[in-house]
């Protein structure tokens, strides 16, 4: 299995943009599909994008289509999520997870980093 650990989150302002990382422990890394999800105050968390184990094929929840962008590097165990034209309404916690299933299914995302925070301020 893969535990993934996320870094890049702080505070920024409304249209900034800000890249999160996730790092995956395990010489398997590039068999897994990863994914960011969010989860915002008092809200329940949310699909944000996914992506294979190749890099090939990605989703977007469409809050995120646009202007977010998933993308991975196999070579260093780390996927990315790049987020331009920050909102208010993006500010959550990000959690990286990994799935051995099927990229497109996000129920299948079972190994969870422990989150890291972004704020956008108006």
């Amino acid at each position: 299995q893969v535990q993934p650990v996320e870094s890049g989150g702080g505070l920024v302002q409304a249209g900034d943009s800000l890249r999160l990382s996730c790092a995956g422990s395990g010489r398997t890394f590039s068999a897994y599909s990863m994914a960011w999800f969010r989860q915002a105050p008092g809200k329940e968390r949310e699909f944000v994008a996914a992506i294979n184990p190749d890099g090939g094929y990605t989703r977007y929840a469409a809050s995120a289509k646009g202007r977010f962008t998933i993308s991975r590097d196999n070579a260093k165990n780390t996927v990315y999520l790049q987020m331009n034209s920050l909102e208010p309404e993006d500010t959550a916690v990000y959690y990286c997870a990994t799935s051995s299933g099927d990229y497109y299914n996000t129920r299948s995302y079972a190994y969870w980093g422990q989150g890291t925070q972004v704020t956008v301020s108006s």
